[in-house]
C-alpha cells in the first residue's frame, strides 16, 4: 500500500466523558467489534476478576475507574483505528487535555439519564478551542433516560455545539427495543441479555408493517413520527461541517449491550478525519511530508512492573517512523536509535518495524524524554500546547520507611515524569513538595509507590494556594523578590523558578509590588 493511502486509512481519536458515563465500556465494545479482543471485560464489579482491557493498572481494576490514558490499535474493514481511552475523573483531567493534542477527532460519551455533566463541559471547551471534530454517543439507553429530543437540546445549549442525530433510539429503559441508523437506514434490534455479541443490523425498507413485525405497533408509530420530525428540524448530514467542527453527529445506544456501537463504528470509519496537519512553533507540519516528525504527549512509568520499564508515547505527525533508524531528539540535540518501538493494546505490546502519521508509538525510555519533546530527521521543530498546569493541592512527601529511600526516590522521579502530578523542591530547606489537582491523585501515587516500587510515603499538609512560574529580565527586582519570599520558593523538575503563595491576595500583592516579574499558571511560557 502506498504511503499516501496508509495515512488516509488511519483514524486516531480519543474517547472522553464525565466519570461513569460508560466510556471504558464503549472502548471495550469497539475493540470487540473490531476483533481486537474476543470477550468483553466487566468494569462495573470489583468481584469480577476480568477487568476492562483499557483499565490495565491494578488500582483501575480495584476502583472501577480509569486513571491513565490507554492506547489501543486495531484494524477494521481496511481502516487502522487508534483509540485513546482517557481518564474521566476530573483529578486526571490534565492527562486528558494533553491526549487531545495527539488525536484528530473525539467521541464524547454522555449518560442518557444524567445528560451533560461538568467534566464534559470542560473537555468540550478544549475541543472547541482546537476545532477538533466531535461525535457524541448518548449511552445507557437500556436504563430509564431523559427524552432524546431534550437530550439533543441540552447538548446544544450547554456544550455550545450544533448537533445532528445519525441514529435514533426506539424506547428506553425496560422498553428499549434497539437503535435505528439514520445514516444508512438499518435497524438493530435489542435482543436481550447477551453482552458479548450483537446481531447483524436488519436491513429494512422503511415499510411500517415490517417495522411492526419486529418492534410492535406502538413503537413503530412513535419511531415513524420521530423520524418525520427529525427530517423537518435537522438538515442532511454534510461531512465537511463535521470535519470543520461546526456540527457534531449524535448516536444513541447501550455500550453495555452493544447497541448503537456498531452503527457508531461503521459511520465513524467513513466520516472521521484521517491525520491532520499539526502546528509547530516554527511551521505547520503536514502528515504527507516524507520526513518523519513526532512528539511525546504522554509518559507512563512502570507499564510492566516486572521490568520497571518506562514508555514514552509518541504521536507520529509526518513521514514514516522506522525501527533502528537515527532520529534527532530536538531538546537534547542528540541522535537516538530505537530497537524496540511498540504498538499497544493497552498493556499488551508488540514490536513494530514502522509507523505512519496518526499512529502512536511506544518508545522505551531511560529518562531522556519529557512531555512535549520532539523527534525529527534533523529539522529543529518544537510542538507547543502540552503545558503543565498549576496544581491546587500541595503536600510535603516524606519517607515512611528509611530502609526504602532509594525505592521512594526512584518511584517519585518516575511517577512525576508522567505529568499528572508535579514535584517541586523547596529552595529554602530542600523538602520535596508534590502538587496535584485532586485528592484522588495523592491516593494513586501512594498506592503505586507501595505496590510498584515497594516504597511507603506519608503526606504532610502545606497551605499553598497555587504554583506560579515566574521570570524577569530585571535582575535586581528578581533578586529582591527571591530574598523576600525565600520560604515560598521552589524549583520544578526542570529547574525553573516557582513561587508558592499561600493565598490569591498574596499573589496579587506580589504582582503589584514586583511589576517587572511575569507570573504564569502554566509551565509553558
Amino acid at each position: 500500500m502506498s504511503f499516501s493511502n496508509e495515512i488516509k486509512r488511519r483514524r486516531t481519536f480519543a474517547i472522553v466523558s464525565h466519570p461513569d458515563a460508560g466510556k471504558t465500556t464503549l472502548t471495550e465494545k469497539l475493540l470487540l467489534f473490531g476483533g481486537a479482543i474476543h470477550v468483553a471485560g466487566a468494569v462495573k464489579s470489583n468481584k469480577i476478576k476480568r477487568g476492562a482491557t483499557s483499565d490495565f493498572m491494578e488500582i483501575e481494576r480495584q476502583r472501577g475507574i480509569s486513571v491513565s490514558t490507554s492506547v489501543m490499535s486495531f484494524e477494521y474493514k481496511g481502516a487502522k483505528i487508534n483509540i485513546l481511552d482517557t481518564p474521566g475523573h476530573e483529578d486526571f483531567a490534565e492527562d486528558t487535555y494533553r491526549t487531545l493534542t495527539a488525536v484528530d477527532s473525539v467521541i464524547v460519551v454522555i449518560d442518557a439519564a444524567k445528560g451533560v455533566e461538568s467534566q464534559t463541559l470542560r473537555l468540550m471547551q478544549v475541543c472547541r478551542m482546537r476545532k477538533t471534530p466531535v461525535i457524541v454517543f448518548i449511552n445507557k439507553m437500556d436504563r430509564e433516560s431523559k427524552d432524546p429530543f431534550d437530550l439533543l437540546d441540552e447538548i446544544e445549549n450547554r456544550l455550545s455545539i450544533n448537533v445532528l442525530p445519525l441514529s435514533w433510539p426506539i424506547g428506553s429503559g425496560k422498553d428499549f427495543k434497539g437503535v435505528y441508523n439514520l445514516y444508512n437506514q438499518t435497524l438493530n434490534i435489542f435482543s436481550g441479555q447477551d453482552k458479548q455479541r450483537a446481531e447483524e443490523p436488519l436491513k429494512i425498507s422503511g415499510d411500517s408493517q415490517e417495522l411492526t413485525n419486529y418492534i410492535g405497533e406502538k413503537a413503530t408509530t412513535k419511531l415513524i413520527s420521530d423520524l418525520e420530525f427529525l427530517k423537518e428540524i435537522y438538515p442532511p448530514f454534510q461531512a465537511e461541517e463535521y470535519l470543520h467542527g461546526t456540527i457534531s453527529p449524535v448516536f444513541f445506544g447501550s455500550a453495555l449491550y452493544n447497541f448503537g456501537v456498531k452503527e457508531l463504528l461503521e459511520t465513524f470509519i467513513h466520516i472521521a478525519p484521517s491525520p491532520r496537519s499539526i502546528i509547530a512553533q516554527e511551521r505547520e507540519v503536514n502528515p504527507f511530508e516524507t520526513k518523519f516528525t513526532g512528539f511525546v504527549f504522554k509518559i507512563h512509568a512502570n507499564l510492566d512492573p516486572n521490568h520497571r520499564n518506562r514508555i514514552a508515547f509518541v504521536k507520529v505527525c509526518s513521514g514514516k517512523f522506522e525501527r533502528n533508524t537515527n532520529y534527532l531528539h530536538v531538546r537534547q540535540n542528540k541522535w537516538m536509535k530505537f530497537s524496540n518501538p511498540t504498538s499497544f493494546l493497552a498493556a499488551k505490546k508488540e514490536i513494530i518495524d514502522e509507523a505512519y502519521p496518526g499512529d502512536i508509538v511506544g518508545l522505551y525510555d531511560a529518562g531522556n524524554f519529557k512531555i512535549g519533546d520532539t523527534l525529527t530527521e534533523g529539522e529543529i521543530l518544537n510542538f507547543k500546547g502540552l503545558p503543565s498546569f498549576s496544581p491546587e493541592i500541595f503536600r510535603f512527601i516524606e519517607n515512611a520507611n528509611p530502609l526504602k529511600s532509594k525505592q521512594l526516590h526512584k518511584g517519585i522521579e518516575q511517577l512525576m515524569d508522567e505529568g499528572v502530578a508535579q514535584l517541586f523542591i523547596s529552595t529554602f530547606n530542600g523538602r520535596k513538595i508534590v502538587g496535584v489537582v485532586g485528592h484522588l491523585q495523592l491516593e494513586v501515587i501512594e498506592y503505586r509507590l507501595l505496590h510498584e516500587y515497594g516504597a511507603q510515603c506519608r503526606w504532610e499538609p502545606v497551605p499553598f494556594y497555587k504554583a506560579v512560574w515566574f521570570v524577569s529580565e530585571n535582575h535586581e527586582q528578581l533578586a529582591d523578590f527571591k530574598r523576600r519570599k525565600e520560604r515560598q520558593l521552589a524549583k520544578d523538575k526542570w529547574g525553573r523558578d516557582v513561587f508558592l503563595p499561600e493565598s490569591a491576595y498574596e499573589l496579587d500583592m506580589a504582582k503589584e509590588k514586583f511589576n517587572e516579574i511575569r507570573f504564569y499558571f502554566t509551565s509553558e511560557f
